[in-house]
Parts: structure tokens; C-alpha cells; sequence
């Protein structure tokens, strides 16, 4: 790459006048050679104010370009701005995240200097409210998360996936874009492919964003649940995956659910769902008490709604997607190389 390659910033976005504004400005703010950035913001079909906050910021600044998006997920919106995307380098960013002023030069930075074909940072929380900093010390838990790389800001190297990423243009003219009807676990599945293809990936404590994390048990389950379904889906269509840390609340769902269906004839459904508590427990106090002792006891019920949340997504994931017609193409679309 040169010294300073034309980068195109993706950005897909439904429904987000309240953060919309502030991202695209911080992103226009980056470090980067202005004239080296172009930023793509693919809108689902947004229903409040969001298209014409988007329509006065590009009266203002030209490298702005607005997208549509008619399907509406983030998958086939990154997809649409791949096809139009002038960069070449990568650079999916999500509106509901804030990054450093350098987060755009550091990753073509890491991405010459490592030869990797998608670089990325620590997935870093922002925790304002006491159930965000109790969900970050559970996520910080290998109990919570089964040990992710891409979890903490102290990791550096190669690794099978990051968070968000910046990519060179010509691993989606090799492996592929995205899938465009995978809901959840899109970037997972590309990377997937991207280390299928002998690729490589690698996560930097220099590329710097953070993002806020859910707000309640409710949203936490819920998005566990379409994560786990996700990585099913995932599982379908390749066959494998990439560790079998995707796959562990499902063993743990799966094993407790048929503890209970048998304790009538076994004694050990007792015993195993004490252990666990035990255990949760005991890892709430350590990875808790950071956050504050009123953190503990949320931290405490925090690991069960991730396990079983995502163990049942999962479960569901292979039902909706085993047994049900097959909703992804048997080839990803690639782009076209550029003449040289």
C-alpha cells in the first residue's frame, strides 16, 4: 500500500437520529488525510430524522455519500457500500461506538506494518450505569465470554476474529462479501472464510474504539440470543467453527436440560446446578469487585442469562436453520478486481 491509501469508510445505519450526527463528525474529525477518506453510510430505509441529518452533512462536506439499503440488515448494507466503495482499504465502523482520532491512521498503520488482511482493536466497553460496568466485568470473565481474544485490550497478535475491522479491498475480491442474510455473526463468517483462504487477521492494543454496552437483562438476552443463532448458522453453512468456544453454552443448555429431564432416576442435578452456582459465584466476586460490591450480585445473575440465552439461541439456530430451506447462497459474491 502507499504511504497514505484512499480508505473508505462503511457505516450502515437504520433509524439513529439521536447518535448519527456526533459518529459522522468524530469520523470526519479522524487524522487521516482528508483527502485520502470517503465515508459511506448505507441507511436501511430509516423512518425518523436520520436521512436528513445525513442530507445536511453532506451539503457540508462532500466526502460523504449516502447509500440504500433495501434489505434493511447490516450484512447486505456493508455489501452495498462494498459495491461502491472507492477505497482501498476497508473500514467498517457502527454508529454506536466512539473512536480514537487516530483509529483510521492506526489501522492502515497495523495493516502495513503486519501484512494481515483485517486488523482490528479490543472490543473496549463504556459502562455509564451499574448493570453496564456489572455486564463488562462478567464479559471480562472467561466464565462470560469462554476466554475471546477480542475481548480484552491487553491482547495482541494473530487471532480468528475482531471487532468491527479494516480491511484490504482485495480479500472481498478473493473470499467474498459478506453474506447478505446473515442477521447476526456476519463479521465472525467473513473472518471464517478470510482464514479458510490462508488469510490473516490480526488484533492491535493500538486501534482504539469503544462502544456501549445493553442495558438490562432483557436486551442482554436478547441479544445473546440472536448471537448464538447466528453462530449456528454459521455452523451449518461451513461445517466447522473456528473454536469450539461458539459451541459451549450449548453443551452446558443441552447437559442441564437433560439433568433435569433425568434427576428423578440420578442424583446429580443437584449437585451440577449448585456447582454452578458455586462457581458463578465465586467468579462474580473475583472479576466484580472492581465495579463495586453492589456490582457483584448483578455480575452473579449476569452468566446465566449469557449461557442460556445463547445456548437456546443456538439450539434454535439449528433447528431454524437445519431443518428449514437453506437461506444463503452455496457461493459469496465477490468484487470485481480493478484494472491494474
Amino acid at each position: 500500500m502507499s504511504a497514505f491509501p484512499l480508505v473508505t469508510i462503511a457505516m450502515p445505519c437504520l433509524d439513529e437520529e439521536r447518535f448519527i450526527e456526533a459518529c459522522v463528525r468524530s469520523v470526519l474529525a479522524q487524522d487521516y488525510p482528508a483527502d485520502r477518506l470517503e465515508l459511506l453510510v448505507a441507511d436501511g430505509g430509516s423512518r425518523d430524522a436520520t436521512r436528513a441529518i445525513l442530507g445536511r452533512l453532506m451539503a457540508e462536506d462532500p466526502r460523504i455519500r449516502l447509500i440504500d439499503n433495501p434489505h434493511r440488515i447490516q450484512a447486505a448494507g456493508m455489501n452495498e457500500m462494498l459495491a461502491a466503495a472507492r477505497g482501498d482499504v476497508i473500514v467498517r465502523m457502527d454508529v454506536h461506538c466512539e473512536y480514537a482520532p487516530d483509529y483510521v491512521r492506526k489501522c492502515v498503520e497495523v495493516l502495513e506494518r503486519t501484512g494481515a488482511d483485517n486488523v482490528g482493536g479490543a472490543q473496549r466497553a463504556r459502562a455509564v450505569t451499574l448493570f453496564q460496568r456489572a455486564l463488562c466485568a462478567a464479559l471480562n470473565s472467561p466464565l462470560g465470554v469462554g476466554g475471546a481474544k477480542y475481548r480484552s485490550a491487553d491482547n495482541e497478535g494473530f487471532v480468528d476474529t475482531v471487532f468491527l475491522g479494516a480491511f484490504r479491498r482485495r480479500v472481498f475480491e478473493q473470499v467474498g462479501t459478506y453474506d447478505p442474510r446473515a442477521i447476526t455473526n456476519e463479521d465472525a463468517e467473513l473472518n471464517q472464510r478470510i482464514l479458510d483462504a490462508a488469510g490473516k487477521i490480526y488484533l492491535s492494543p493500538e486501534i482504539v474504539v469503544h462502544y456501549s454496552p445493553r442495558e438490562s437483562f432483557r436486551a442482554l438476552a436478547k441479544q445473546y440470543f440472536k448471537y448464538g443463532r447466528g453462530r449456528a448458522r454459521t455452523l451449518l453453512k461451513h461445517g466447522k467453527l473456528l473454536s469450539l468456544r461458539p459451541a459451549l453454552p450449548f453443551l452446558m443448555v443441552s447437559g442441564g436440560a437433560a439433568l433435569l429431564a433425568t434427576s428423578a432416576v440420578q442424583p446429580l442435578t443437584p449437585l451440577a446446578f449448585g456447582g454452578y452456582a458455586l462457581a458463578a459465584a465465586a467468579e462474580a466476586v473475583r472479576v466484580g469487585r472492581e465495579a463495586g460490591l453492589a456490582a457483584i450480585p448483578i455480575v452473579w445473575a449476569i452468566f446465566p442469562v449469557l449461557h442460556v440465552s445463547h445456548g437456546v439461541g443456538f439450539a434454535a439456530g439449528l433447528l431454524r436453520y437445519g431443518l428449514g430451506p437453506a437461506d444463503w447462497p452455496t457461493e459469496p459474491t465477490r468484487l470485481e478486481p480493478r484494472p491494474a
